[in-house]
């Protein structure tokens, strides 16, 4: 029994010390240096933003990119190619407009958010009492001091390399109208959640929670919201707001997904998502997602159809659907492959832009640490540094890490995408096709390795043993 017993423990201790295969890193330095070449990636991008132009999730215009989409994937040469359908509520703007009525009429740059409730017809106005947080606002007291006002939350967006700011600044999407309704404001506006100076204001999502009143709310430009504060300044202010939305109970949208098929029936998620705000064209949030993992998961088809070496794991390319409307697309995903999320080995979501990636964050088992070090090593020359163990994967891969599935985060630099984000001005001509490309080889060699690595990247359960 003791020799047993040492047997298993050393086995179990050859499978923890397994690394990535010398082959595997050979074929992914190989993907990764014609990666730096390729064009499918930025060529993606462009057909995406000229041909479908901005997909609103669950729109006559999202349908058309699914559309797009299989047909995309089927000419670079993918054959298991399908579309997974869910029905979602939908939302969509109609007009919007805002001026200072008093004492300085002019008009105002505002967009409205996401799910946001239209005014009355006509219109409304109010005095606008300015919070510079959201915590000042929460902090405020339950008295009548803001009923019939509107709401104003001044809170700016911290720049930085990680996007780390904008955790902090988007709270106030939801949280200025909540609590704005709950101390009896008729609408509320917010500084836009962005990092540029310029009159493009941005949008994005917003949910009331289940115990308020809703009441309109819009996003002013940043001029737009300096202007408003040095209006207050001088005294009393009143504005005039008017949107008109549209909603419908339920519509049809969903995910497109292509197989490379593996050896296993394990799975590696790479993909971005599909749909788009509906001011600009999507291209760098997220066409560029969508271009850097159908750029790298080609390059690792043509490897497979020239060298007919099957990878072990299946590689599943995923165009998730209405990601900006809730994450609709990844949780219907994650529930219509409940049963499979044991066999989901790894997932990544590009969708942060197209600048180059400087780091690779991952979330794998403690004693699997070893192998990120060593993906890392392969992908130095493209100037890719270790990270921490607490990576997100991506807002899609979200339910997929909450179910346990090992994820990474290839970290880009996000010094100017809050400045695009979610704007008029998120446009092709914003792509850099070297610093695509350089996406594309670390998403292609990664993958591989991914794909190809025994053993995988979940903790290895405890050795347990007894006389």
């Amino acid at each position: 029994m003791r020799a047993l017993l040492l047997a298993a423990a050393a086995s179990l201790s050859f499978a923890h010390a397994q690394g990535i295969p010398e082959d595997v890193k050979e074929t992914a330095d190989m993907l990764m240096r014609a990666g730096l070449e390729d064009r499918v990636g930025y060529e993606t991008v462009e057909d995406l933003t000229t041909e479908v132009g901005a997909r609103l999730g669950g729109s006559e215009a999202e349908a058309r990119a699914r559309d797009w989409a299989v047909e995309h994937l089927k000419e670079l040469g993918f054959t298991d190619v399908r579309v997974e359908e869910f029905t979602m509520p939908y939302w969509e703007r109609r007009y919007e407009y805002a001026a200072i009525e008093s004492p300085f009429p002019q008009e105002l740059e505002i967009i409205a958010l996401g799910n946001s409730v239209g005014t009355p017809k006509g219109g409304l106005s109010g005095e606008v009492v300015r919070f510079e947080t959201l915590d000042d606002l929460i902090e405020a007291p339950m008295d009548d001091a803001l009923k019939g006002k509107i709401v104003f939350v001044d809170e700016g967006m911290t720049r930085t390399q990680d996007g780390s700011g904008y955790g902090v600044a988007v709270r106030k999407r939801s949280g200025a109208a909540n609590e704005g309704s709950k101390r009896g404001a008729i609408a509320a506006l917010i500084r836009s959640v962005g990092t540029d100076k310029h009159r493009f204001p941005h949008t994005g999502g917003m949910r009331y929670a289940e115990d308020v009143e809703p009441i309109p709310t819009a996003a002013l430009s940043f001029p737009d919201a300096e202007q408003l504060t040095r209006a207050l300044e001088r005294g009393s202010v009143k504005v005039g707001l008017d949107l008109a939305v549209k909603t419908k109970r339920q519509v049809t949208s969903g995910n497109v997904i292509a197989d490379i098929k593996g050896q296993t029936d394990e799975i590696v998620v790479i993909g971005g998502h599909l749909d788009s705000w509906d001011l600009g064209t999507g291209a760098v949030d997220d066409g560029a997602g969508i271009g850097i993992t159908t750029g790298a998961a080609k390059l690792i088809l043509d490897h497979i159809e020239e060298t007919g070496e099957q990878p072990l794991r299946t590689i599943r390319l995923i165009y998730w659907g209405a990601e900006e409307v809730g994450l609709l697309g990844a949780q219907a995903y994650a529930e219509q492959h409940a049963d499979e999320m044991d066999k989901h080995a790894f997932a990544a979501e590009s969708d942060f832009g197209a600048r180059k990636i400087w780091k690779l964050d991952t979330r794998f088992g403690e004693d699997k640490l070893g192998l990120a070090r060593e993906m890392v090593r392969v992908l130095l020359p493209l100037g890719v540094a270790p990270g921490n163990n607490m990576a997100t994967g991506g807002p899609d891969v979200t339910p997929l890490r909450a179910r346990g599935v090992p994820v990474v985060t290839p970290r880009q630099n996000g010094w100017d995408y809050f400045d695009l984000h979610h704007t008029a001005d998120d446009t092709f001509d914003k792509i850099d096709p070297d610093e695509l490309a350089q996406n594309v080889a670390v998403y292609a060699a990664m993958t591989w390795m991914a794909a190809n690595t025994p053993g995988g990247f979940r903790a290895e359960p405890a050795a347990t043993a007894s006389e």
